[in-house]
């Protein structure tokens, strides 16, 4: 076995071992979920804001910019399916 695969095992290992003593304690592990909630809702408020702003500021927000990929994503397996039609009616 090479030397990184040996040390990605090792650390995998130890990763593990530290997970399992963390969550161990119960109210530890509410703790924690509790904390990383917190911290999703929060980024969560932090793009709302963001977005408002920039809405304010006349400056198109990342969220415009991710449900246009989608859209053109959805446009563009159209196109191939419209396509292979084409080419199946031309190879008739």
């Amino acid at each position: 076995m090479g030397i990184r695969k040996n040390l990605k095992k090792q650390a995998m290992g130890v990763s593990q071992k530290a997970m399992e003593k963390l969550f161990a304690d119960e109210q530890r592990a509410m703790r924690i979920a509790s904390a990383i909630g917190s911290v999703q809702r929060g980024k969560k408020a932090l793009d709302r804001g963001q977005d408002e702003l920039m809405r304010v500021l006349n400056l198109a927000p990342k969220s415009d910019f991710k449900a246009l990929g989608k859209q053109l994503s959805g446009l563009k397996r159209r196109l191939r399916a419209l396509d292979e039609k084409v080419s199946a009616l031309q190879g008739e």
